[in-house]
C-alpha cells in the first residue's frame, strides 16, 4: 500500500500541527448556553457548535474530564479558530479554558451570557465575533503537509460478523500502511478487548505499557463490579447478538484486528494527547459518540469506523469514513457508508485489496474530500461522564 507523495494538502498550524480542515469551533462551556452556541453556528456558514450536557454540578476529576476535553476539541488541529461562550456562573472556567486552547497558537476569544444581556443579545454579539474569526480562516491557503503527521483513530460499532471477519482486519492494514508512512493509529474501546487484552499485552514495547494496559480492563471491571451490574445486554449489545456476535470475547477478538500488527508504545488516558508516530491504546468507552469524541479531544485527524449493522454518526471536528464488509447493509444505508469491503467475504477482494482501499480512502479524506457523514452534517458530541452530578 503505497501513495505517490509522502505529503498532502492542509493547513500548517503554529505550533507545528497539521490541520486537514479549517473548523471554527463553537464551545459551550456548560449546557446553560448551549442554545446561544447552537444558534450562532447555524447564523454563521460552516461553523461547529459541540452542545453537551455537562460543565455545572460537577467536581473533582469529573469536572477536570469535562475541561480536559472541551480543550482537547478546541485544540484539535482540525480546528482553525474557537468562540467559547459561557453562562458566568458555571464550574468550568471559561478564561482557564480559553488560555488553554491559546497554547496552540490559534485565535480564540470568549464572553458569557450573563454580561452580554441574555440570550438574544448574546447571539446577536457572538454572531459578530464568529464572523469575524471565519473570515480570517476564509483567507487561509492550504499547503503541502507531511503525511507523516496524521494521526487516525480506529473504531468499531454496530458490529456483527462481518466486522470481524471483514472490515476490522481490512482496516487494520491500513493502520499498518500508515504507520509505515510514519503516522499514527489510536484504537480505544476498553470494554471491546475484554478477553483479548492478553492478545494485545503481548505487543506492547515495554512492560510498563503491559501492565497499564491490564491496569485499565481491571479497572472498568471493579468499576462494572461496584455497580453491581452485568456486561452482557450493553456488550454485545442486542444489535451486536442479532448480527452473530454472541461472548465479548469473541467481539473482542474481531475488534481488536482493526489496529494492525504494529507493537503498541503506549497506552493513554480518556482524550490525553495522541503522540505522533505509532500505535497507541486509549482508555475510551465503547460508546461510540464518546470514543470518537476522546480521540478528537485526543487530537486525531480522522476516525475510521466500521459497522456491520450500520449507523450515521460523525463527528464535529473530525472527518469520519465508515467502512463495512455487509453488501446488504451498505446497498441499504448508502447514504451513510463510504467504503465497502464486502469483497473479501465472496473472495471479490483480498485482504491486501480490501486494505488498500481503506487507505485510499484515508489519503482522499485527509487531501479534502468530504465523507458521508460530513456531507449530512453529523456531528454529534458527548463526553465520557465519571462522577454523579451534584
Amino acid at each position: 500500500m503505497t501513495t505517490s507523495t509522502a505529503t498532502i494538502m492542509g493547513y500548517e498550524r503554529a505550533n507545528g500541527d497539521i490541520g486537514i480542515r479549517n473548523h471554527l469551533l463553537i464551545i459551550p462551556t456548560v449546557i446553560c448556553s448551549n442554545q446561544v452556541c447552537s444558534r450562532i453556528a447555524q447564523l454563521v456558514p460552516d461553523a461547529v457548535a459541540i452542545p453537551h450536557q455537562h460543565g455545572c454540578s460537577q467536581i473533582g476529576s469529573d469536572k477536570d474530564r469535562t475541561f480536559d476535553v472541551l480543550a482537547g476539541t478546541g485544540k484539535n488541529p482540525n480546528v482553525g479558530a474557537v468562540l467559547i461562550i459561557s453562562l458566568g456562573c458555571e464550574v468550568v472556567d471559561p478564561v482557564a479554558l480559553a488560555e488553554e486552547i491559546k497554547k496552540t497558537g490559534k485565535p480564540v476569544e470568549w464572553f458569557d451570557i450573563q454580561s452580554a444581556g441574555g440570550s438574544v443579545k448574546a447571539i446577536q454579539h457572538g454572531a459578530d465575533i464568529a464572523r469575524r474569526l471565519k473570515a480570517q480562516l476564509d483567507a487561509e491557503k492550504k499547503v503541502p503537509v507531511p503525511l507523516s503527521k496524521l494521526k487516525v483513530g480506529v473504531k468499531c460499532g454496530g458490529s456483527d460478523a462481518t466486522s470481524g471477519l471483514a472490515s476490522n482486519p481490512a482496516l487494520g492494514g491500513a493502520a499498518d500502511a500508515l504507520i509505515a508512512h510514519g503516522g499514527g493509529i489510536v484504537i480505544g474501546e476498553t470494554t471491546e478487548i475484554i478477553g483479548a487484552e492478553h492478545v494485545l499485552a503481548e505487543r506492547c514495547e515495554t512492560p510498563e505499557t503491559k501492565e497499564k494496559l491490564y491496569e485499565i480492563v481491571d479497572r472498568f471491571e471493579k468499576e462494572v463490579e461496584r455497580m453491581g451490574a452485568d456486561m452482557r445486554g450493553g456488550n454485545p449489545s442486542p444489535g451486536n447478538i442479532a448480527g452473530g456476535l454472541s461472548t465479548i470475547e469473541e467481539k473482542s477478538l474481531g475488534c481488536i484486528s482493526k489496529c494492525g500488527t504494529a507493537p503498541i508504545r503506549g497506552v493513554i488516558e480518556y482524550a490525553e494527547d495522541i503522540p505522533e508516530g505509532g500505535l497507541y491504546f486509549m482508555d475510551s468507552p465503547g460508546n461510540d459518540i464518546e470514543c470518537v469524541s476522546g480521540m478528537a479531544a485526543g487530537g486525531a485527524h480522522i476516525v475510521c469506523f466500521t459497522t456491520g449493522r450500520g449507523t450515521p454518526t460523525g463527528s464535529a471536528v473530525v472527518p469520519v469514513i465508515k467502512i463495512t464488509g455487509n453488501r446488504r447493509m451498505f446497498e441499504r444505508m448508502s447514504d451513510n457508508m463510504d467504503v465497502d469491503v464486502s469483497g473479501m467475504l465472496t473472495g471479490e477482494m483480498s485482504l491486501e485489496e480490501a486494505g488498500d482501499a481503506i487507505w485510499k480512502e484515508i489519503v482522499e479524506v485527509a487531501g479534502g474530500k468530504l465523507t458521508k457523514a460530513e456531507i449530512l452534517g453529523h456531528q454529534e458530541f458527548s463526553i465520557n461522564r465519571i462522577g454523579p452530578s451534584l
